[in-house]
């Protein structure tokens, strides 16, 4: 029915158009109704000539000419008379107007409604003949590439003529881009509008994402403007106080008539010092190496191999409670020897150690088990902690590297410091921290080897640069440093010009590359030399500290192999103070601080020796 429909639509174009006319040719001859006479609906009478059958309108179409004439003749003649209804489609149309005559009102067609309909019907016509397409047949529905429908046989004869382009957007066209659509129905959903509330949500999300990383980006740079402001607050804070110290150290007379350096001791000084307070048996075979102490937890811990090898091999560390001096277990942590200890500034109480079976090793004292193991490769001779930041550890090798670890990272190192000049051991290993010091504010790691030593000054991004100090060549064994006055103490085996054993105290220093250039150039010192004994057969640990006294006077102490002692001189003045004897040779020397009380620990290969300050 649909496609009769299609095909006689010129019919009932025909036909409808019959009607109007004829009912307007009646209305040219009737009289003027009393009332107000209603408007035709041309559209609801076509639509009523559409719904008959096509026979219908076909009959209908054959005897309009005939039954219009009949009825025009008998409405001029018997205008008030009612014309009978009539079987055809010119019947139906002289009933409406019988009905206009008699002012009955007819039902309107809404302005909406009807430009919808005319919408439908522009929707399925032609563009070039504005007769309607159909599904099949000459006229069928096609279509081009830039996607406008026409009929077939009209856009076949509209590139033949025409200088091949669409005949609605102008784009180049030929006949082979006719694209013949196979569709019952054709009818285009209007998505416009949620188009562009598509468009607008996609920007609106992608304007969220932006105010996001922006908003990010600020609180993390508000961060580190935080971190920063506190750092240079301290620093501030710290310059007053040394501003503070070197006014009254200024006002301040000698307490003696003999030339004192800065820092020295003053002549009440002869009134205390170190006391033996007990000595603690560490391994009875020997083989004790270095110690380090846990503030913390107020535990001294010392290297030692295993003292049942036959059933747990290798070497670890005994732990000894420095409150009330004992003894404790034995944690076992490496295979071979254990060549450095160090605790940093955690609360964890975790131990770093270094040992010859190349590891790299955290010990937890809470659980004295191993959490944390690196491969080094190769003999790890020294270690240290990062006093800036807790989450890196250094180690040194025999080759003289430097391998820093992230704690974070339990796979490998991430990065290596390669030395400048020989390969050495590296034997000590110590960081400094940044501080608000007038001779060196910078941080880094002091690292010593046999030849020599550099200062490796850390700078923006985790990177390193290289200051090698002009130290005496050959024959270090030794070098220890003291954070707060930024002193270091180079420790020198007995040689041809010197024949004994010398410590040297520098006092470490910075100046800038060029006047306009940031860099600078980190060198060393010599402030004071103290000489000890001529026998020099092992890699002693000496020490660098401040005075218990809190006058900002420097001890140094260092072990004497040839009088199995150890010696404590003041850096001030250069004087001896102090010769603590000891059974054995001394390795290892500990300034320590437990419950206000000032307290020295001496290593020998078997003991421990605790010096109580009084």
């Amino acid at each position: 029915a649909r496609r009769q429909q299609r095909v006689g639509g010129s019919q009932r174009t025909v036909s409808a158009r019959a009607a109007l006319d004829h009912y307007f040719q009646l209305s040219r001859t009737q009289e003027p109704a009393a009332g107000p006479v209603p408007h035709p609906e041309p559209l609801r009478l076509a639509r009523d000539n559409q719904e008959q059958s096509p026979d219908e309108t076909a009959e209908g179409s054959d005897s309009d000419s005939s039954s219009s004439a009949e009825e025009e003749e008998e409405a001029v003649e018997t205008p008030a008379q009612e014309t009978p209804p009539a079987a055809t489609s010119g019947g139906r149309s002289l009933e409406i107007s019988s009905a206009f005559r008699e002012g009955t009102p007819v039902k309107e067609v809404e302005p909406s409604v009807a430009a919808a309909r005319l919408d439908e019907e522009e929707g399925d016509t032609c563009a070039i003949c504005f007769e309607q397409w159909t599904n099949a047949g000459e006229h069928r529905l096609s279509a081009l590439r830039c996607g406008h429908l026409f009929g077939y046989t009209c856009i076949d004869r509209w590139l033949r003529g025409q200088a091949g382009k669409c005949p609605q957007c102008n784009k180049k066209a030929k006949r082979s881009d006719i694209v013949v659509l196979y569709a019952r129905t054709l009818k285009a959903l209007d998505t416009c509008e949620q188009e562009r509330m598509r468009s607008s949500l996609e920007k609106e999300k992608m304007l969220r994402r932006q105010a996001e990383l922006e908003s990010a980006q600020s609180r993390l740079q508000l961060q580190v403007l935080t971190d920063e402001c506190s750092k240079l607050r301290r620093q501030v804070q710290e310059l007053k106080a040394l501003v503070a110290q070197h006014k009254v150290s200024t006002s301040q007379q000698p307490g003696s008539s003999r030339p004192c350096l800065p820092g020295s001791l003053p002549s009440s000084q002869s009134q205390r010092k170190y006391r033996l307070e007990k000595i603690l048996l560490v391994s009875q075979a020997g083989n004790c190496r270095v110690m380090a102490y846990c503030d913390s937890m107020s535990c001294l811990v010392v290297s030692q191999p295993s003292p049942q090898s036959t059933f747990i091999p290798g070497c670890g560390v005994k732990m000894m409670s420095l409150a009330n001096l004992k003894s404790s277990q034995y944690v076992p942590i490496h295979s071979k020897q254990i060549r450095g200890l160090a605790f940093g500034t955690r609360a964890d109480g975790l131990l770093l150690s270094a040992a010859l079976d190349g590891t790299l090793k955290l010990t937890s004292l809470a659980t004295n088990t191993v959490v944390q193991t690196y491969n080094a490769g190769r003999p790890v001779w020294s270690c240290c902690w990062c006093l800036d930041d807790t989450n890196y550890v250094y180690a040194g090798l025999v080759n003289g590297s430097i391998m820093i670890y992230d704690l974070r990272d339990t796979n490998s190192h991430v990065q290596e410091l390669v030395p400048q000049k020989s390969r050495c051991p590296m034997v000590s290993l110590s960081y400094l921290p940044r501080m608000a010091s007038a001779s060196l504010p910078y941080g880094g790691i002091l690292a010593g080897t046999l030849e020599g030593a550099c200062f490796w000054e850390q700078r923006a991004g985790n990177s390193y640069r290289p200051h090698h100090l002009p130290l005496e060549p050959g024959g270090c064994i030794d070098i220890q440093t003291e954070i707060n006055t930024r002193h270091c103490l180079a420790t020198y085996r007995p040689g041809k010009n010197n024949p004994y054993v010398r410590c040297v105290m520098m006092e470490l220093t910075c100046s800038p590359l060029t006047e306009a250039s940031e860099d600078v150039v980190c060198s060393s010192n010599p402030v004071q030399t103290f000489s000890a004994g001529p026998t020099c057969k092992l890699l002693t640990k000496n020490a660098i500290f401040q005075s218990p006294e809190d006058n900002r006077s420097i001890f140094v102490c260092a072990g004497d192999e040839a009088s199995n002692s150890a010696l404590l001189w003041d850096a001030g003045s250069g004087s001896l103070l102090q010769k603590l004897p000891a059974d054995l040779p001394v390795l290892d020397i500990c300034p320590l601080e437990v419950n206000q009380t000032h307290l020295l620990a001496t290593l020998t290969e078997k003991t421990v020796n605790i010096y109580r300050w009084q």
